[in-house]
Order: C-alpha cells, then structure tokens, then sequence
C-alpha cells in the first residue's frame, strides 16, 4: 500500500498528474482545486499523500487500480471522510472538490447549503445529507484564513464570513464569486470584525478591479 509518494510532475491533464519517480511514471487523480496550482508546477518535485482504489468499468466486470494524491495528509483525510457519505464515489467527491477543502468543510460547518450546491455535481439533496451527516465531524478542516489557525465548526469567524457570502449573493453575487471577493477582502484587512465590514470591503476590491 502506497501512503506516500514524491517524484517530479511531467504532465497535468485532465483530473490527473503524471509523476516521474525514477523510471517509473505514475498517474495520480487529485482535486479538482488542486489541478491549476499543480499544473504552473510541472517539471517541479512534489510529495502526495495517496490512497488506492479500484474503479470498476464495463459494469464492473472490469477493475482498474487508481491512485489518489493529496498535497497534505489533512486533505486526504477529508476527502475519505466525505466519501463516507452515501451517494459520494471517489470520482464525484474529486471533482466536487472545486473550491479549497478548508472552504468545503466551512461550508458544512455553516449549513451553507447554497455553497455547497454551487459545486460540481452536489445537488440540494446531497448538499444537505452531506451537512446532516458531517457537520459535527468538520471542525478540524476549517481554517481562519485571516490567521491560518484552525477555528471551531460554526465558529465567528466561518459565521460571519457566511453572512458576508449571503449579504453579497443577495446583492446578485454568484456565491462563488461573492466568497472569493470576502476571502480577498480579509487576506487585504485581516482586521475586518464584522459581517458589514466584509461586505464594504469586497465591494470596493470588485469597484477596484472592475470585477
């Protein structure tokens, strides 16, 4: 069983990375919301925490091996936890996976029903068994992105980002575009206390940037 693996990325393609180690080249699925990062890092060495499955075609009287990579052990770790959840296959939790695994596990966090739905294949009956089933299992995957330190599941600071999200998306933000505004609006002012505050302050970086 491969728990590790480190080698130079020749190629990104598709949901895949193929990674040189020596003169043997592996094909490894990652997240969706890993594929641009790794992607301006070919030719560069990496190290993946993987897990195996077996992927079954032809109505499962076919079975390829598949190796999954993860760029931290903490991603892995949520990626196994969602896939616990009935109706999530590896494949469709990867490509869900679109936004940072730290936002996806906020969302739970928050109930944010309308975020999670904005994600590749998870519809509204989904987004909610997914929240029904890991809300109080998430805590450790949030991160305050103003201090990089892990906050609790439900916590001010998931909360008033959430509020933020749903000020901005009232205001005809899609909900992605409205959390990467608040996200850029605290990475600027890591001071900003308030839901209010959050929302004036994305509004001027999107009047900034034309955007």
């Amino acid at each position: 069983m491969i728990c590790q693996i480190e080698g130079d990325i020749v190629a990104v393609r598709d949901a895949f990375v193929e990674l040189r180690c020596d003169a043997v080249v592996y094909e490894l699925l990652v997240p969706a919301c890993d594929l641009m990062r790794l992607a301006g890092s070919v030719g560069e060495t990496a190290r993946f925490h993987t897990v195996h499955y077996l992927e079954s075609q032809s109505q499962g009287a076919t079975f390829f091996p598949r190796l999954v990579g993860f760029s931290t052990r903490s991603d892995l770790e949520f990626f196994l936890l969602l896939t616990s959840v009935k109706g999530i296959g590896n494949r469709k939790a990867l490509r869900s996976l679109q936004m940072p695994i730290p936002d996806v596990a906020a969302a739970i966090a928050a109930r944010d029903i309308a975020l999670l739905t904005t994600l590749p294949e998870i519809g509204r009956k989904t987004a909610e068994t997914i929240v029904l089933e890991l809300r109080d299992k998430v805590d450790r995957f949030v991160v305050d992105r103003r201090a990089g330190a892990a906050v609790p599941a439900g916590g001010p600071a998931a909360s008033l980002m959430t509020d933020a999200v749903t000020v901005l998306a009232m205001l005809g933000e899609s909900r992605t575009t409205a959390r990467q505004l608040v996200e850029r609006a605290l990475a600027a002012d890591p001071g900003l206390e308030s839901a209010d505050a959050m929302v004036t302050a994305a509004l001027r970086i999107k009047e900034v940037g034309g955007g």
